[in-house]
């Protein structure tokens, strides 16, 4: 056990330091190669040093490299050192934090970062959180628990009577809400396709004076931090208008959330604190392992309604079980990353990552744009959306891009316009990332307007 612990360690760690000079996205070879691992079940056992290292050899070069200071695909960040060394000991312990009784650690740690979450939030202190596999799942455990509580209002017990002949629901969300909001609908029995949809602006905001009138149960999706524009639909004045007529609002946060965490962008997310629920990643901006996310409800018996089971042979502690708290009953334990990850940045380090990022973000815009390329969006965060010209052109430099591996960006239509996406979240980005990813993409970017 020793020896291949060591070993794996010494291979994660020459791996990390292969990323500041390998190229973002693994090469064709390196992909072929991984069919040496599709072989036929063996008979006999093989030695776990013999089996780690062919698991190595072969895939350490078939990875991508996301946790690299040059990789802006997806809104995907990176791992903060303090956050990869907790995974390692929090996979030692293996624990399962299903119950307080089967991790205390686990149970505990989940209580300390709720409540350093909700107060970098300034959401209510009082409100419950979950700690999920990501922002998808947080959407869905959110609207689980608006959906129990505008039910509930109307007389209806969804979770034991299910939604047949259930009051109907209206789910009212902006034209460019993530897709993970359909999909959570789309599992909870709402339906992808039974929404009110309102207009958005051009930087894909919802167009709050274009709400409906609200009648009955009803539930309005707002988005902090759109995927493409970075944009923030208005929260504030959404709260007002549906709050006041009893409808329950839901945040999707996935990195945006993060913004009232630092001074210099928490007036882009201005009366967020109103809403009744609240998605969030932890992977993304906050640069832990993957997966991590969480769910916040403003009232925690929301999301223990609809969240909590009991069976005879479970052991109920006094203290916080956290299988009340999320879909999942057996689960890793992600408050352990979590916790080490605030506990080593405080407030100060979580707000000036966010800001570098955005900053970051300001130099692509800056530089692409004084290149003659036009940016789509207002940079108000961390997201930049260029066109290099016509679609065929600007997916031909997005590929030759990604072929290149200096750097590595995705590419989206929006609005209309076949654009490249730029998303700026990982810790290990610099200066000298940004200036060498634009060296790079400029170049291509030229090559393409002279060809």
């Amino acid at each position: 056990m020793n020896d291949l612990m060591v070993d794996a360690a010494r291979r994660g760690v020459r791996y990390v330091e292969s990323l500041s000079t390998r190229k973002i996205y693994p090469s064709i070879e390196a992909i072929e190669r991984l069919q040496e691992l599709d072989r036929p079940l063996q008979d006999e056992s093989v030695d776990p040093l013999e089996v780690l290292g062919i698991l190595d050899t072969l895939g350490s070069p078939a990875t991508v490299a996301s946790t690299a200071g040059r990789y802006f695909g997806f809104v995907i960040g990176g791992c903060l050192p303090i956050a990869k060394a907790a995974n390692i000991l929090a996979a030692a312990w293996d624990q399962n934090a299903a119950l307080y009784t089967t991790s205390p650690i686990g149970s505990f740690l989940e209580d300390v970062c709720r409540k350093w979450l909700l107060s970098l939030f300034g959401l209510p202190p009082e409100s419950g959180v979950g700690f999920v596999s990501g922002a998808t799942m947080a959407n869905f455990s959110c609207l689980a628990s608006a959906r129990h509580a505008v039910l509930r209002d109307a007389g209806w017990d969804v979770e034991s009577q299910g939604l047949f002949g259930a009051p109907p629901v209206t789910v009212v969300v902006g034209e460019e809400a993530h897709a993970s909001i359909f999909k959570a609908l789309s599992m909870l029995g709402m339906g992808r396709e039974r929404v009110v949809r309102v207009p958005a602006d051009d930087q894909g905001r919802m167009r709050v004076d274009l709400l409906p009138d609200i009648t009955g149960p009803t539930i309005v999706c707002v988005g902090a931090g759109n995927v493409n524009t970075g944009a923030f639909d208005p929260i504030k004045e959404t709260c007002a208008a549906a709050k006041s007529n009893g409808a329950w609002v839901h945040v999707d946060g996935a990195f945006g959330l993060w913004a009232v965490a630092c001074p210099t962008r928490a007036h882009l997310i201005a009366g967020v604190e109103e809403a009744d629920s609240w998605s969030v990643d932890a992977h993304k901006w906050l640069n832990v392992p993957h997966d991590s996310g969480m769910v916040i409800v403003r009232n925690p018996a929301d999301l223990r309604a609809a969240m909590s089971m009991s069976a005879s042979y479970l052991t109920k502690a006094d203290e916080r079980d956290p299988w009340d708290w999320t879909p999942q009953v057996s689960r890793r334990a992600r408050g352990i990353e979590i916790w080490a990850a605030l506990r080593s940045l405080g407030r100060r380090g979580v707000a000036d990552l966010v800001e570098r990022s955005c900053r970051h973000a300001a130099r692509f815009s800056e530089v692409l744009a004084s290149a003659g390329y036009q940016v789509l969006n207002d940079v108000v965060l961390n997201q930049v959306l260029v066109s290099f010209g016509d679609k065929d052109t600007t997916n031909r430099v997005i590929s030759r891009i990604q072929e290149d591996g200096t750097c590595w960006c995705g590419g989206a239509v929006w609005q209309g316009r076949t654009v490249m996406r730029i998303s700026v979240s990982c810790w290990a980005t610099t200066e000298e990332d940004v200036e060498r990813s634009l060296n790079a993409i400029i170049r291509i970017a030229e090559e393409e307007r002279k060809s």
